[in-house]
């Protein structure tokens, strides 16, 4: 009975006070509502990022997948620092790259470092004649069962460019190399993970066009890598329920030849740190950018006006392209 006194002094309280109190009221408590929802999801993604990044362990890839993979591109930066990664993870490699010389070296540097067999296939993927040349990949990998192919293989501008002045040639060997290269070789890998009912494809992509809202200057590069992005996302959801996780890995700046930066720093790690932090994203999430720091700048820029962004990054092109220029001019002596 005192319950119910209470619950109809209260409510004869509350018709009693004016419209505007009451809708005043109402919108209080609806804002503190809302911002509560908001503070739990914030903290709900912070914690979900500490656990994913540092706490989470990497799946068992030899148990999940097998233990041979193929990695185009394997010579130089983020594909040589994976062949290194899944190699101490003692799954063997078919290195794929057009530098017979440094397949060869590459070879000789992992089977003296780690119990496993590296096979090397040189491709060019700018070969006008591609599917002709992949025809030496299929004969790599025929007596073998591969769970895991790593598509790193990507061509960038020599330096930032508007699009007229690009040359049409470049521009078309970016489109084959980042876009008919990784799809070829997914087409390739797929019929035997299928079989199989597992595998892994890891496709590098590029904050230009996952984290970036634009990238300017690199328009080309940035749509063939918003190809891959979107590619890896769709085969995702086509393919998770054959027991086959896709992923595209989505780095900001990584100090590689294509990068064009030498040095590292907390913000640009080496290929070693990116792939170290790379193996371990194996087989969840279908975009990520796997480097820690990578993954709070994704989050700070989310946050950002996308015209901001557009700002910014024009005005480091144009920085870029005004360098390069002078360079150029420098070693023709005007």
């Amino acid at each position: 009975m005192g319950v119910m006194a209470t619950a109809v002094s209260l409510d004869a309280t509350w018709r009693q006070l004016p419209d505007t109190c009451r809708c005043g009221m109402v919108m209080t408590v609806a804002l503190a509502a809302l911002g509560a929802v908001w503070v739990f999801c914030l903290v709900t993604r912070v914690l979900h990022g500490i656990w994913v990044t540092f706490l989470r362990p990497g799946h068992n890839l030899v148990r999940r997948y097998g233990d041979w993979a193929i990695v185009t591109g394997a010579t130089d930066g983020i594909g040589k620092a994976y062949v290194r990664q899944l190699a101490r993870l003692k799954i063997n490699v078919v290195a794929v790259s057009r530098a017979e010389e440094k397949l060869r070296d590459l070879a000789k540097e992992v089977e003296g470092s780690f119990p496993v067999e590296v096979r090397t296939v040189a491709v060019d993927f700018t070969t006008p004649d591609l599917a002709g040349s992949l025809t030496a990949v299929e004969k790599a990998v025929s007596d073998i069962e591969v769970g895991i192919l790593v598509n790193n293989v990507g061509l960038s501008y020599p330096f930032a460019q508007y699009l007229h002045e690009l040359n049409v040639q470049t521009a078309m060997d970016i489109i084959k190399v980042n876009v008919e290269g990784t799809t070829r070789m997914t087409h390739l890998a797929l019929p035997g993970m299928l079989k199989r009912k597992r595998g892994a494809i890891v496709n590098i992509g590029s904050g230009a066009a996952t984290v970036l809202p634009s990238d300017p200057l690199y328009s080309v590069y940035a749509g063939t890598k918003g190809f891959v992005d979107h590619f890896s996302r769709t085969l995702y959801a086509e393919y998770k329920h054959h027991g086959i996780d896709v992923q595209c890995q989505a780095p900001l700046y990584v100090t590689t030849k294509l990068s064009k930066i030498r040095q590292s720093s907390l913000f640009i790690p080496t290929p070693d740190t990116f792939a170290k932090f790379g193996v371990k994203w194996i087989g969840y999430e279908p975009r990520c950018t796997p480097y820690w720091v990578h993954a709070i700048m994704w989050c700070v820029i989310s946050m950002l006006p996308e015209g901001w962004m557009d700002s910014i990054r024009l005005k480091q092109s144009l920085a870029i392209r005004k360098r390069a220029l002078l360079k150029e001019k420098m070693k023709k002596g005007e």
